[in-house]
C-alpha cells in the first residue's frame, strides 16, 4: 500500500495534505509514503522533517506511480495525474460543486475521487471532517485580519487620557467560524453580538458571552438543512431579518459574515445601502467572498472600500494560516483513513454510510447522488 503526498499547485496555496506526524502513522498501519518534493514548503516544513518521518522525497511522476492513495488539499488537475493507476484513490477537497468538469474528467481519468467536504456531520466523522477544522482557523484569522485593517484598538481602556470604548462586533452566521469569531472577538476584548438563520445557535452565542441578534415574531422558521447546514429562509424571513440587521449592522464597527449553503451561491446578507449607514473606518470581513459573497461589493483576493467602509474578501483564509492548517487537515485524512484500515487486506476498506457519503467517482463513472441530481 502506497500513499503519496502532492505538492499542491494552486496560486497562493501553501497547506500541505500530511505531515510527519500523520506520515509516521500511517507507516505504522503499514503503508509506504512517498512525498513530492517541496510539498511541505508553504508549511514550514522541509523535505528532510518528511524524509525524517520515514517517507521517500522526489518528483511527481514518482510520487503518483503505483500509488494506492493520493492525498491533497485542493483537487489537482486531472492532467497533473497522468500515470496514476486505475482505481486509485484521491483524497482532497475537490469543490466538487464548483469544479463538476474536474470531477467528470477524474472519473474519465479513472480515479475513484474522494470529497472530503462532503464527510457526513455525524457524531463518528467529527474527527475526519475538513470543513470544520479548516472553518475554525478562519474565523480566528477573520478576527485577526479585521484587526489589522481596523484603525482602532479592540478592548475598551481606561487612560489617564480618557477612556477608549471597545469596538462593536457583529458575527453573521454562526457556524465553526462563526464560533470562533465570536470566541476570538470576545478575546481581543470586542463588545461581540451575532445572528445566524438557525434558532438552535442562540444557546451557542450566549454561551459563548456575546448577544444573539434574532428575529422574535417570524414563527415556525428553524432554518436548519441536513447535516447541521442553513438553508434558503422564507420571504418573510428574511424581509424580518433584513430589518433587524439594518438597524444593528449601523451601530457596528466590524462586521464578519460566514454564511455559506453547500451547492448554492452564498446567500447575501449585506446590501452596498447598508454599507452606507456604517460608520467611516468600519471593517466587514466577507467569509464567504469565493462562493459569490454575503457582502455586495466584496471582491474576491482584494480589501475595497465603500462608504468609507473595508470590504475583506481574501481567499483561502485558513491558507492564511498554512502550518496549523496543515497539521489540522492531515489529521483529518489520517484519521479518515486509519478508521477503515483493514490489517488483513492492508488497505482502508470503506462503509456504506461514509464511503458513498464522499466517493463522487468510482470505475469510471460519477456516482455521488448529490451531483446526479
Amino acid at each position: 500500500m502506497k500513499i503519496g503526498v502532492l505538492k499542491e499547485t494552486a496560486a497562493g496555496e501553501g497547506r500541505v495534505s500530511a505531515t510527519p506526524e500523520t506520515i509516521k502513522k500511517f507507516i505504522a498501519l503499514g503503508a509506504a509514503v512517498a512525498v513530492e518534493k517541496g510539498a511541505g514548503a508553504g508549511a514550514s516544513i522541509d523535505d528532510d522533517a518528511f524524509a525524517a518521518a520515514g517517507a521517500t522525497v522526489g518528483a511527481r511522476a514518482d510520487v503518483i506511480a503505483d500509488a494506492d492513495i493520493l492525498l491533497g488539499v485542493q483537487g489537482p488537475t486531472p492532467a497533473s495525474l497522468k500515470g496514476a493507476k486505475a482505481g486509485a484513490w484521491l483524497c482532497a477537497g475537490l469543490n466538487p460543486f464548483g469544479e463538476r468538469g474536474r470531477v467528470d474528467d477524474y472519473a474519465k481519468a479513472g480515479v475513484e475521487a474522494l470529497a472530503m467536504e462532503f464527510m457526513p456531520r455525524i457524531t463518528r466523522a467529527q474527527s475526519m471532517d475538513i470543513l470544520s477544522s479548516q472553518s475554525n482557523l478562519a474565523g480566528y484569522k477573520a478576527v485577526l485580519d479585521a484587526a489589522a485593517e481596523y484603525g482602532r484598538a479592540f478592548p475598551m481602556m481606561m487612560t489617564a487620557a480618557g477612556t477608549i470604548s471597545a469596538a462593536r462586533l457583529f458575527v453573521m452566521g454562526v457556524g465553526v467560524a462563526g464560533l470562533q469569531a465570536i470566541a476570538t472577538g470576545r478575546r481581543l476584548g470586542a463588545q461581540v453580538s451575532a445572528t445566524d438563520v438557525r434558532s438552535a445557535t442562540k444557546e451557542q452565542i450566549e454561551s459563548l458571552g456575546a448577544k444573539a441578534i434574532f428575529v422574535e415574531d417570524v414563527k415556525g422558521i428553524e432554518g436548519e438543512g441536513s447535516g447541521g447546514y442553513a438553508t434558503e429562509m422564507s420571504d418573510e424571513y428574511k424581509a424580518a431579518q433584513a430589518a433587524l440587521v439594518s438597524s444593528h449592522i449601523a451601530k457596528q464597527d466590524i462586521v464578519i459574515t460566514t454564511a455559506l449553503i453547500p451547492g448554492r451561491p452564498a446567500p447575501r446578507l449585506i446590501s452596498d445601502a447598508q454599507i452606507a449607514t456604517m460608520r467611516p473606518g468600519s471593517v466587514i470581513v466577507d467569509l464567504a467572498v469565493e462562493a459569490g459573497g454575503n457582502v455586495e461589493g466584496a471582491v474576491a483576493g482584494e480589501v475595497v472600500e465603500r462608504h468609507g467602509v473595508k470590504i475583506v474578501g481574501h481567499r483561502n483564509v485558513p491558507g492564511r494560516l498554512a502550518a496549523d492548517a496543515s497539521a489540522l487537515f492531515a489529521r483529518n485524512l489520517y484519521n479518515f483513513l486509519s478508521a477503515f484500515w483493514d490489517k488483513d487486506q492492508g488497505r482502508p476498506v470503506l462503509d456504506e454510510e461514509i464511503g458513498n457519503a464522499v466517493r463522487i467517482t468510482q470505475g469510471g463513472k460519477v456516482v455521488n447522488e448529490r451531483l446526479l441530481g
